[in-house]
């Protein structure tokens, strides 16, 4: 199936509070692998080691596009143009469902606690993950690389292995 792209702009991944310093290792590693900036919300749940950091996003880690950023109005003055999509299980559209533009910024919630609700409140556009049964999430880099992975696929911007 062919399918007509337009003009590539530029998908951002972003992490709200991140809680677990080895998942947002994997988000850089993701972010880097996929050739995606990653935004990630202060503050953190943990203590900024770049140590250990670098140690959970290896060698990736210097390939990134990190900006972090203070705080949730810092953020979005920086991108008060972009739609904001939220990951949710709180989300009644699943991601498949959806069509994702080129330059959306595709926000992750805390691992502990998602976003507070007046952002999700606020955030138009969100989608879920359909689950089995009796099952609450995914983690949180696990749900970024399935939505991610799509969000890029429908607006032709996965990267091209050159030979």
């Amino acid at each position: 199936m062919t399918r007509e792209c337009a003009t590539p702009l530029l998908m951002r991944l972003a992490a709200y509070q991140p809680d677990i310093p080895q998942n947002t290792g994997a988000l850089i590693r993701l972010c880097a692998g996929l050739d995606v900036p990653l935004e990630l919300i202060e503050p953190f749940g943990f203590i900024w080691d770049e140590r250990k950091i670098r140690a959970s996003a290896m060698d990736y880690f210097d390939l990134a596009k990190i900006t972090r950023h203070t705080s949730w109005d810092a953020f979005r003055n920086n991108f008060s143009e972009n739609r904001v999509v939220l990951l949710s299980t709180k989300a009644s559209i699943p991601y498949t469902e959806f069509t994702f533009k080129a330059n959306d910024i595709l926000l992750l919630g805390r691992e502990s606690a998602g976003v507070p609700e007046e952002i999700h409140n606020i955030l138009p556009d969100r989608v879920k993950i359909p689950m089995a049964p009796n099952t609450r999430s995914l983690n949180m880099a696990m749900a970024g690389a399935i939505i991610l992975g799509e969000s890029l696929r429908q607006t032709c911007q996965l990267p091209l292995k050159q030979v």
